[in-house]
């Protein structure tokens, strides 16, 4: 009788402590992968860019987002033009809906401002975010980070220092700070883009108040199995879920492209020569995750490097 009784109470103590958990909240807890979900559809292709076109060019890093009139907008670095110098431009496309295919191209939306300190062909990876009633564009110029704005998400105009120059912060000539992505985390603004000082690449990461005034950087991803090389931690974009940060990092491009994903309760520390965070990888290459109506979606380059595809993403434990 006292082993019935014992047992029942070790029952109910079990049956308390398991109620006062959520389970949502513990299922949210778990580091869950990403995982393609169903076929691409391509959504822009290579572009017509006139006098300024090159067989050789390829549509690269990009950003996409839903404009104040609620067309999805594509802006993408094109690389091997013959704008000169470095170059690369952006063009731009326009879509009705995020799951259309063959958006309309839409032209040339900029290209780099020497006068305004920016390497000339030298304009890389846009990245465009909303707060407020205010679009921000943040881009490389091959290298320093800047930013410029836009009231419909359509029409940016360059945000200009008291120097004349566009350029916020840079990780040192030479090292070609470029591939920046926002996002908000807490109070604070976070940065991450990549740089490769001394030929090395890795995540950097910087936080601001205000979009305009930025910390110091630190190294947030670098070396480990996704390595040490210039080009070992390209186009890093970092989301939010269920209590984890997931980073994506790329490594290659192409038809052996790949990324790293990353997972970590830390949104400053992916690892540093340390693999602790590695969740898996992706045969993709420069990814934007994209949550649009609760569904999460993916974009990345076409294979061919010329177009970008978007799919449907889920995540399994």
């Amino acid at each position: 009788m006292r082993c019935a009784t014992r047992s029942l109470c070790i029952f109910f103590a079990f049956l308390t402590v398991t109620l006062l958990f959520d389970a949502p909240a513990v299922a949210e807890s778990q580091q869950l992968a990403p995982q393609v979900d169903g076929a691409w559809w391509t959504v822009a292709g290579d572009p017509d860019l006139g006098d300024l076109g090159d067989s050789k060019q390829q549509p690269v890093d990009f950003s996409i987002w839903q404009a104040a009139d609620g067309t999805w907008q594509l802006w993408s670095c094109i690389r091997h033009t013959k704008c000169g110098g470095e170059t690369r431009l952006f063009h731009r496309w326009e879509g009705k809906r995020l799951t259309d295919t063959d958006w309309k191209p839409m032209g040339i939306a900029m290209q780099a401002d020497p006068k305004a300190g920016e390497t000339t062909g030298g304009l890389q990876a846009p990245h465009v975010i909303k707060t407020g009633d205010s679009y921000y564009m943040f881009y490389g110029d091959w290298e320093n980070i800047c930013l410029a704005m836009s009231p419909d998400g359509k029409r940016f105009q360059r945000r200009i220092a008291d120097n004349g120059r566009t350029g916020m912060f840079s990780e040192g000539r030479g090292a070609n700070t470029r591939d920046p992505m926002v996002i908000r985390i807490g109070d604070l603004w976070h940065c991450y883009y990549t740089a490769y000082p001394n030929r090395k690449g890795a995540v950097f990461c910087r936080t601001s108040l205000d979009l305009r005034k930025w910390s110091e950087s630190r190294i947030v991803a670098f070396g480990g199995r996704a390595g040490t090389n210039p080009f070992s931690a390209e186009c890093p974009f970092v989301i939010s879920r269920g209590g984890n940060y997931y980073l994506f990092r790329t490594q290659r491009y192409g038809t052996n492209a790949q990324t790293s994903i990353y997972c970590s309760k830390n949104p400053m520390d992916f690892g540093v020569d340390d693999d602790a965070c590695f969740l898996c990888t992706l045969p993709v290459a420069a990814p934007e995750i994209i949550l649009h109506e609760g569904q999460y979606y993916i974009a990345a380059l076409l294979p061919t490097l010329k177009g970008i595809q978007i799919a449907r993403l889920k995540w399994i434990e």
